[in-house]
C-alpha cells in the first residue's frame, strides 16, 4: 500500500501560516503536520522524526516545507535541515518563507517572456528586501545586467557581493533610489524594472516611468495602495500602459500560486530535492 503524502510545515512564526497550509492541501498533501516557533537550534529532532519513521524507499512520501514571515530565519532552518540529513536518510525540502522564492520566480518568469536576458539591463527597486534580493539573483543568473536599487546606497552595495557569491559572473551595480531623480537615473537605458518594496511604498512615480525611453517591462510586487509603481493596476498582466508591458502583484500572483502548488507536488517525486529560488524558477518554466 502506498504511504500517504505527509508534509511537515515548519514555521518560524508563533502561528503556522494558514495560507501555506491551504495551498499544501490544494496541492494534494494528504497529511499536514504544522509546527510553529521553529528555530534552527531546535529543528534537528523534527527532522529526525521525518527521516527515521519510514524506510529509505518510502521517504519520498514525506517532505518538509519551510515557512514564516522571517526569510533570514527560514534560510537558517534550511541550512540546519540539510546538515541533519545523511546518506539516504533525507526527505525533500522546500523553502518559501514569506513567499519570497515563489514570488521572485513568478516575477522573473514574466520578465523572461518578453526580453532576452543576455541583452537586458534590469533595475530592481527595493532590492535589499528578501523578495528583491531573490529577483536580483534570478535575473543575474539568467544573464541580465542588474541595477540594485535602494534608498540607501550602502545597503545596495551590501547586496551585490552576496548575490555575486551565489551567481559567479553576475553583472551587478548598486544604485541609490531615494528620490525621483535617483530613480530616473537608475532606469536610464534599462529595459526592465521590478519594484519589490514593502507594502504601501511607492518606489516609481508615474511621470518617471512614462519618461523612460527604453523601458519595456514594468513589474510591481506590491498589492497594497499606494502601489510600488504609480499608474499600474494590481490586476495588470502584460497590460500595455504608455508603451510598456505592465504587471501588478495580482497578475504575478496567479503564476506564483501555480509555482507554489507545482513545487509542493514535486517534493514527493523523490526524497533528495532541495527547492530554493532557482529551483522555483525552473519549475515555473515547465508550467
Amino acid at each position: 500500500m502506498t504511504k500517504p503524502r505527509i508534509l511537515i510545515q515548519l514555521d518560524t512564526d508563533p502561528q503556522p501560516s494558514v495560507f501555506d497550509s491551504v495551498v499544501a492541501v490544494d496541492a494534494g498533501v494528504e497529511q499536514l503536520f504544522r509546527h510553529s516557533g521553529v528555530t534552527a537550534e531546535k529543528v534537528r529532532d523534527l527532522v529526525y522524526g521525518a527521516i527515521f519513521t519510514r524506510g529509505p524507499d518510502e521517504l519520498k512520501h514525506t517532505a518538509i516545507f519551510i515557512g514564516g514571515s522571517d526569510v533570514a530565519a527560514g534560510e537558517a532552518l534550511l541550512v540546519q535541515i540539510k546538515r541533519t540529513f545523511f546518506g539516504p536518510m533525507r526527505v525533500s525540502v522546500m523553502m518559501d518563507a514569506n513567499g519570497a522564492n515563489t514570488t521572485a520566480a513568478a516575477a522573473v518568469l514574466a520578465v523572461l517572456k518578453h526580453v532576452n536576458p543576455a541583452e537586458t539591463t534590469a533595475t530592481v527597486l527595493g532590492a535589499t528586501g528578501p523578495v528583491g534580493q531573490r529577483v536580483v539573483r534570478l535575473l543575474a543568473g539568467a544573464g541580465a545586467a542588474v541595477r540594485v536599487g535602494s534608498r540607501r546606497i550602502d545597503r545596495a552595495k551590501d547586496v551585490c557581493p552576496v548575490v555575486a557569491a551565489a551567481v559567479p559572473g553576475a553583472k551587478l551595480s548598486p544604485h541609490v533610489t531615494a528620490s525621483p531623480a535617483d530613480v530616473a537615473l537608475a532606469l536610464s537605458t534599462s529595459q526592465v524594472v521590478v519594484a519589490a518594496g514593502p507594502p504601501g511604498a511607492c518606489l516609481l512615480p508615474a511621470e518617471v516611468r512614462r519618461a523612460s525611453k527604453t523601458l519595456k517591462v514594468a513589474i510591481d510586487l506590491n498589492a497594497v495602495p499606494p502601489l510600488g509603481i504609480e499608474g499600474l493596476d494590481a490586476r495588470d498582466k502584460a497590460t500595455q500602459r504608455d508603451g510598456q508591458l505592465c504587471y501588478g502583484a495580482l497578475g504575478i500572483g496567479a503564476t506564483k500560486m501555480k509555482i507554489h502548488k507545482a513545487a509542493i507536488r514535486r517534493l514527493f517525486e523523490s526524497n533528495d530535492q532541495v527547492l530554493d529560488a532557482e529551483e522555483m524558477l525552473e519549475i515555473g518554466k515547465t508550467l
